[in-house]
């Protein structure tokens, strides 16, 4: 196994099992975010991406030793991009990057999205700065990735059933691993 997937496999090892502010925990979080863009036929790098969107959550908990402060917006998006950025390609890290702002446009842009969210997600939305303006909406439209981002979030807010039972994490290694040498 290339040494970043190890990596990457010990922190979902060691902080998959904590829950963020949700039923399920990150790892089952993980899985089924990327099992629906799988079942959706997205490409290798948007399931990736849908696997690992949430990594900087695990980051911040090993940061802090297991320990996150709920009460802030941890950038979490931000930090999960930059982290994978020097190993995987903008069509794994970019959407990553994006999917807190496509929460923002989906509660903006569509009437019934917000009714759709989770109560953690409705409790972090004001800490990630909430709807959007006129302004961001028609930047955020512009990204290349804008697409992917809108996708992501949407499978990432429906990824949070605490019955269902998918692959697991390690099914995706070798997935990974394809991505990162062909990079």
């Amino acid at each position: 196994m290339n040494e970043f997937i190890h990596h990457i496999h010990n922190i979902y090892s060691q902080f998959g099992n904590s829950k963020y502010d949700e039923l399920i925990t990150q790892t089952e979080h993980a899985t089924q975010c990327a099992a629906l863009a799988k079942a959706s036929g997205a490409s290798p790098d948007l399931t990736i991406a849908a696997l690992l969107h949430d990594i900087g959550h695990l980051l911040v908990l090993a940061q802090g030793n297991g320990v996150a402060d709920l009460s802030v917006d941890d950038e979490h998006e931000a930090l999960g991009a930059r982290h994978l950025a020097a190993h995987f390609p903008s069509g794994v890290t970019a959407p990553i990057a994006l999917h807190v702002a496509a929460k923002r446009f989906l509660c903006t842009a569509d009437d019934t999205y917000f009714d759709q969210l989770s109560i953690g997600s409705v409790r972090s939305l004001e800490k990630q700065g909430g709807l959007m303006t006129h302004q961001e909406v028609m930047r955020f439209e512009r990204s290349p990735h804008f697409s992917s981002a809108v996708e992501l979030r949407r499978w990432d807010e429906a990824a949070k059933d605490e019955h269902i039972v998918v692959d697991p994490f390690d099914s995706y290694l070798e997935m990974m691993e394809s991505i990162i040498t062909s990079k």
